[in-house]
C-alpha cells in the first residue's frame, strides 16, 4: 500500500528526515512513534504530497508521489496535527465540498455523513460556520472528511489529541474497520500507550532516522531502545 524508499529531507543544514524506509501493507495499522521534531510530521506531509523531499522515493497504490501526485491524493487521504479548515463555511458545505472534490455520490455522501456525524454527535452543529467549532469539533470534521471517499490510505498527524475519550473511541474503531476493509493506516504519535493498544506494526524515528519497526512486542522486547522509550515516556508527560 505504501512504500517509502530511503525518504530524506533536509531544513538548511539539518536533517529533518534521513534515509528512511518503510513498507505498509494493506490491512495494517502501522504507527509511527518519536518525540516532538523527530521527522513524523516531515515524513507525513511528504507522503501526502504536500512537503517536497530531497531524495528517495514514495509509492502510494503503486503509483509514485514525485510523478503521479494525483493518483497518490486520490488514494489517500490526511489529517494533520492541527487541521486548518476553511472556517467561513458550515460544516455540511466543507463536507460537501470534499465530497465534491473526490467524485463521491449523493447518495454515498449522505449516508456516509449522516453515520459518522451521528458517530461523533456532529449533526446538530453542521449548520453551523466552522469558525463556531471548538478544537475538537473541527478534528471531528477533519475525520469525517477523510473517510468520506474510502481512500486505501490514510494518514494522520497525532490524531488522538484533543478528542474527548469517547471520540477517541469511536476513532479507534474506524480505524480498525477500515483496515480490516483492506485499507491501510499510517499515524504519527509519541503515546507509547496508544500504539501498544491499536497498531499492528511500529516504526520509531529518533532526530529523522528509523530506529527500530516491527511488531509492538519485537520493539518492545529491543533493550538496546531502553532510553528511547523514556524520552517518548518524558514527552508523554
Amino acid at each position: 500500500m505504501l512504500k517509502i524508499e530511503h525518504l530524506t529531507k533536509a531544513f538548511g543544514d539539518k536533517l529533518a528526515v534521513d534515509d528512511l524506509t518503510l513498507h505498509i501493507a494493506p490491512g495494517e495499522i502501522y504507527g509511527f512513534i518519536g518525540h516532538n521534531g523527530a521527522g513524523k510530521t516531515t515524513t507525513l506531509r511528504s507522503v501526502a504530497g504536500i512537503q517536497q523531499f530531497d531524495k528517495g522515493e514514495i509509492r502510494i497504490a503503486g503509483h509514485s508521489v514525485r510523478t503521479e501526485p494525483l493518483e497518490c491524493k486520490r488514494a489517500l487521504a490526511y489529517i494533520p496535527d492541527n487541521p486548518d479548515l476553511y472556517d467561513f463555511m458550515s460544516g455540511i458545505k466543507y463536507l460537501n465540498f470534499i465530497a465534491d472534490i473526490f467524485g463521491v455520490g449523493a447518495d454515498e455522501r449522505a449516508e456516509r455523513i449522516r453515520r459518522w456525524a451521528g458517530e461523533f454527535e456532529l449533526t446538530d452543529d453542521l449548520a453551523q460556520p466552522i469558525a463556531a467549532y471548538s478544537h475538537g469539533m473541527k478534528q471531528k470534521l477533519a475525520i469525517i472528511s477523510a473517510w468520506l471517499h474510502e481512500p486505501k490510505l490514510i494518514l494522520m498527524d497525532e490524531p488522538f489529541v484533543g478528542l474527548d475519550p469517547k471520540a477517541a473511541h469511536i476513532l479507534k474503531g474506524m480505524m480498525r474497520e477500515h483496515c480490516g476493509s483492506g485499507g491501510a493506516i499510517f499515524f504519527s504519535t509519541h503515546v507509547l500507550e496508544v500504539a501498544e493498544k491499536l497498531c499492528d506494526k511500529v516504526a520509531i524515528i529518533r532526530r529523522g532516522r528509523l530506529v527500530r519497526s516491527g511488531t509492538m512486542e519485537e520493539v518492545r522486547g529491543d533493550d538496546s531502545l531502553e532510553e528511547v522509550f523514556l524520552e517518548l515516556e518524558e514527552d508523554a508527560k
